[in-house]
């Protein structure tokens, strides 16, 4: 097209203005009001402008098509400007605790117990007995306690080095706080306990996870010293004892949650670093990363820590994830003993790192459902407990329904993971659906896929998109089988 052509095209687009006010668009300026139609509008025009001059519409005709369907495309863009950024997904990855994707999602109780405590006042920091102030953490406090005291017994008596011992004294009870993720819960467990002072921790447990999260990052910002043990791969118990000095204020063991050393190893066991905590009175805390509170072996887990294994191994402090093997929402816990819980508590970072009433609320209704030990009611947990008979059923009936010869779908044998950084080395058996398509790429495929609404997210591999039901609910088979026939039909 002619430069002296641009023009004339141009001039044959109405002002922003006109086609605000356009009949086919009134209901939409009733309901969304004038100011988003308008921007709307604005959006529409440009990308016509920027068509007319790459020479995309380079006639009348062309140009005609596309104004007599100004009005929809007004339409389709207030549509996208005033959706949610954040939105539902189906998750037919088959990693459970899918870090991109959310993680763990909360419990039908949860959500009924946010929507009472968000949409009205609620006792968050009032005490109704007293009619005074109270403590926001009582609220999921009483539960964990009902959930792991009975393994106070274990809990050793070791102080920081700069205060008297406690031995002869009786030993605590076990106490929880929560602040808003677990890199939260280690910084303020070493600013507590350590700042100043040095942490002794092996160099094989010197991890970094997602989001750049590194351990020897979190110690300097906590004002903690950081005092290297061992090497990669061996780290004895001697190594530790050697290391410990009137500057020692702490002993950190790490779970290393999203990798394995395997091979030529050695780590001390959790019992060893309790004995040498109590022997030189000195505190241990461990960062298990994720922590379960329910039995792993269960579901034939057995190499993954759980916080009353801790508890119970007498780990004066541990700190874990909400959103992980808990199935609950983000937060950071600290489960231990009440008197080091309690400097923790007046801690001033605590109050910059606590989480508000919504927070509280889905992990309340969460604990409450491992009160009553229904398991199911999480859903995190109900998908690790899954059996790969119950998938494969579901996968079946829907590969019986979906099938065309331009598309191919199959129900395979494979692999479920838990993810989230836990139990790195365990896998779920599973049940797949194996699909490929004629005229489509299996990248194309997947990308159609993410394209439907809701998206649906699943993992490409060996040429095939591979759909795990066991991260898909039960009510969204249809919606899965109706993006795969639409996928058939297109």
């Amino acid at each position: 097209m002619s430069t002296r052509a641009k023009p004339a095209l141009y001039r044959k687009l109405p002002s922003v203005d006109e086609l605000a006010r356009v009949p086919e668009l009134a209901a939409l300026v009733a309901e969304e009001g004038p100011s988003a139609v308008t921007d709307a509008a604005r959006v529409v025009l440009s990308r016509l402008r920027h068509e007319i001059s790459h020479g995309v519409l380079d006639s009348d005709s062309q140009l005609e098509l596309a104004l007599s369907g100004l009005a929809g495309s007004v339409a389709r863009q207030l549509r996208h400007d005033l959706r949610y950024s954040l939105r539902p997904v189906i998750n037919a990855t088959g990693v459970i605790l899918h870090t991109n994707l959310g993680r763990a999602p909360i419990a039908a109780s949860a959500l009924e117990h946010i929507r009472e405590s968000a949409a009205a006042y609620s006792n968050l920091e009032f005490d109704l007995e007293s009619g005074e102030r109270g403590k926001r953490d009582v609220h999921v406090d009483r539960l964990f306690r009902r959930l792991l005291d009975h393994v106070s017994e274990h809990i050793g008596t070791a102080t920081p080095a700069a205060q008297p011992s406690q031995a002869s004294q009786p030993r605590p009870a076990i106490s929880t706080i929560v602040v808003n993720n677990n890199a939260a819960a280690v910084l303020l467990a070493l600013n507590t306990l350590a700042e100043g002072g040095e942490v002794i921790v092996s160099r094989g447990e010197l991890v970094e996870i997602g989001g750049s999260f590194r351990i020897p990052d979190v110690m300097a910002k906590s004002n903690a010293i950081l005092r290297e043990v061992g090497t990669t791969n061996r780290t004895r118990i001697a190594d530790y004892e050697r290391a410990i000095s009137e500057k020692t204020q702490l002993l950190l063991r790490v779970h290393r949650s999203n990798f394995q050393i395997t091979g030529f190893t050695q780590q001390p066991s959790v019992e060893e670093l309790v004995g040498l905590a109590r022997k030189r009175n000195v505190p241990l805390v461990e960062d298990l990363g994720s922590g379960a509170l329910f039995d792993l072996r269960s579901i034939g887990v057995s190499d993954e820590p759980g916080v009353l294994d801790s508890l119970r191994a007498g780990v004066d402090v541990v700190t874990y994830s909400g959103d992980k093997l808990l199935g609950g929402p983000q937060a950071g816990l600290l489960s231990g003993r009440a008197d080091l819980i309690a400097g923790m508590r007046a801690n001033s970072l605590f109050r910059a790192l606590r989480v508000d009433k919504l927070t509280y609320a889905a992990l309340e209704a969460t604990l409450l459902a491992y009160v009553k030990r229904d398991h199911d009611a999480i859903p995190a947990l109900r998908m690790m407990r899954l059996s790969k008979e119950e998938i494969g059923k579901r996968a079946e009936a829907i590969a019986e329904r979906i099938g065309t010869e331009k598309l191919s779908v199959t129900a395979i044998d494979g692999e479920s993971v838990i993810g989230g950084g836990a139990a790195p080395s365990a896998v779920l058996r599973t049940r797949l659906l194996a699909v490929t398509c004629k005229d489509l790429s299996a990248d194309e495929l997947a990308a159609r896929l993410r394209a439907s609404d809701p998206p649906i997210i699943a993992r490409v591999d060996e040429g095939r998109v591979l759909l795990d039901l066991r991260t898909v609910f039960p009510d969204q088979d249809d919606v899965v089988a109706w993006a795969l026939g639409r996928l058939a039909e297109n």
